[in-house]
């Protein structure tokens, strides 16, 4: 599966690569990449569905769309459409960034849009490299902002139905280039049900606690 996902993603990259995103433009992700199918050379490759993963054609390519979603809340871009699982299958494990920070796509009907509201041109350039997917959005003038995101609000749940849901918030700040906080906004809200258990054994809390944690100095790109 893992070398099959890296099949499919060499195939949608070169879809994507080195677009161009005019003002006023949009971006979409299913009208670039079309349907994945093994004529166009799509393998099978894991996909979460329902809770659970199964292989399927095109499978892996939600770690593109998690990479495009990830580097425009780094941008002044304006995000029309994005989707996530509702389930958060796996624990964490060598997190580094948020959790909900990336962007599920399904064929047709779940597709990653993304506006140029702005009066500049930008490009995206994707590679898949030797151990990692690689991107970075180009833009035709020197950027006069900078952009963090900052995980707020995270919390696990214990609900009355005996498992567990997870939420928070991630706000993008957007600095000068002299370090000034300029504004923050919510860019996005995440809740899924947990299919694990998120606490350690004997540390079960009751159905009305939270564990929060907000995340301090943000996640840069």
């Amino acid at each position: 599966m893992q070398e099959n996902k890296i099949v499919n993603l060499k195939i949608a990259a070169r879809r994507v690569n080195g677009i161009l995103l005019r003002p006023g433009e949009i971006f979409s992700y299913w009208k670039l990449i079309g349907r994945p199918s093994r004529g166009k050379g799509y393998l099978p490759g894991m996909i979460l569905r329902n809770g659970s993963f199964q292989g399927g054609i095109g499978g892996g390519l939600c770690q593109l769309s998690n990479l495009i979603f990830w580097m425009t809340l780094h941008t002044p871009l304006t995000v029309l459409e994005r989707h996530r699982h509702g389930y958060d299958v796996f624990p964490d494990s060598n997190r580094t960034q948020p959790f909900g920070s990336g962007a599920t796509c399904f064929y047709p009907y779940g597709d990653l849009m993304i506006r140029n509201d702005t009066q500049d041109i930008y490009q995206l350039l994707i590679r898949v490299g030797a151990d990692d997917l690689e991107g970075e959005w180009r833009i035709s003038e020197k950027p006069q902002d900078r952009f963090e995101i900052v995980e707020r609000n995270h919390e696990f749940r214990s609900e009355y139905w005996g498992g567990y849901t997870r939420h928070n918030q991630l706000y993008q700040q957007r600095f000068n280039l002299y370090g000034e906080l300029l504004d923050e906004r919510l860019a996005v809200e995440n809740s899924a049900i947990t299919m694990y258990a998120p606490f350690l054994s004997g540390d079960v809390p009751s159905t009305n606690v939270k564990q929060s944690n907000d995340t301090e100095g943000g996640y840069s790109c």
